[in-house]
């Protein structure tokens, strides 16, 4: 009963990390731009953003350790969210397409589209190769992604290198097939 009122009265539950409030302060924007850049929707990555942070919550990782950690687990949920959602995602944008594009809006529609053909090809990646690409180019150094991955930081350029090129070798594959 006195758990209870505590959470009434908005103190934080047993089995909430402390230092939550802290660390989500901190590192919710680099959280939101990393899975932002998978998803490519500001919306879509709040969302992968606030079920990182709910598992986070559960966690024991050092709050040293815990924007890596935040990190390659929002770039690991933001796949697995475009992974699952690329069937419903083709059905909302045909629902929305306009009937006649208009030449100022062909723009749009042609980046829209090239973001998406990244975005899925970005998804077809190795893990690994995905993540570090991701976590790289939204703004982490290499001591931050190898730490979050794992990896030495002389790593981290060949394996962001061989990302890239698996990357462009996707999307001519994409291209070579439309």
């Amino acid at each position: 009963m006195k758990q209870l009122l505590k959470e009434r009265e908005g103190a934080v539950p047993a089995s909430v990390r402390s230092d939550l409030e802290h660390i989500f302060r901190a590192a919710y924007p680099k959280v939101v731009g990393v899975a932002a850049r998978v998803l490519g929707s500001r919306d879509e990555a709040e969302d992968v953003a606030q079920e990182t942070f709910l598992a986070f919550g559960r966690t024991s990782v050092p709050a040293g350790e815990a924007l890596g950690w935040l990190c390659v687990a929002a770039a690991h949920t933001a796949l697995n969210h475009r992974r699952s959602g690329r069937r419903r995602a083709t059905r909302e944008e045909a629902a929305s397409a306009p009937a006649g594009v208009a030449p100022d809006v062909a723009e749009t529609v042609v980046a829209r589209d090239e973001h998406q053909r990244v975005r899925a090809a970005l998804s077809r990646l190795p893990r690994k190769q995905a993540v570090a690409l991701v976590l790289r180019h939204s703004g982490l150094s290499y001591a931050e992604v190898a730490a979050a991955l794992d990896l030495s930081p002389a790593s981290v350029g060949t394996t962001v290198r061989r990302a890239e090129s698996a990357l462009r070798e996707e999307l001519n594959r994409d291209a070579s097939s439309r």
